[in-house]
């Protein structure tokens, strides 16, 4: 079998509607379309906009496959909660492309943009209805905590931080 052709790269305006339907798509099919989540959130119909006001803290990357649509996509930005803190947000695939190894290649992208843009740790909220994102977080070493008093969205159920130093060697 193939392996097909991906393309991870920055978001542009014209992702900005394909990405919210995928967004919106995932959180629908786990019942999370409800306030206190992503799909609720102002900045998801502009994304690329969102993560262009401080480029140097903030980034959000695109899979796309070998015809130019929108797979999916990872974003990274900064997070008051904790000292020099990335949030992990917004990864979702299209169901096409779930069970491939593309959503651990978005989060590499994304761990990687967080180290570079000198952040030491990465937080993610989520929900216990999403166990395929749940594996793939504890997979990639993150430890779940307690709620923290900035977490932003108030539906969301399960928190994680990830120490990026202890992979500097």
């Amino acid at each position: 079998m193939n392996q097909e052709q991906m393309i991870i790269r920055r978001i542009r305006p014209s992702d900005d509607p394909f990405i919210a339907a995928i967004v919106r798509a995932n959180l629908e099919r786990f019942h999370l379309d409800i306030p206190g989540t992503a799909y609720f959130d102002p900045e998801l119909d502009h994304l690329s906009q969102y993560y262009q006001l401080s480029p140097g803290q903030r980034a959000y990357f695109i899979l796309e496959d070998d015809k130019g649509q929108v797979a999916g996509g990872v974003g990274i930005a900064e997070f008051d909660g904790f000292e020099k803190c990335a949030e992990l947000q917004k990864l979702y695939l299209t169901d096409a492309w779930k069970g491939k190894g593309y959503g651990s290649k978005l989060m590499e992208t994304a761990l990687e943009y967080a180290r570079s843009a000198g952040y030491e740790r990465v937080y993610l909220e989520t929900h216990i209805n999403l166990q395929t994102a749940l594996c793939l977080y504890e997979k990639f070493g993150f430890q779940c905590l307690e709620r923290p008093e900035t977490a932003i969205h108030s539906t969301m159920d399960r928190f994680y931080l990830k120490e990026l130093q202890e992979e500097i060697k």
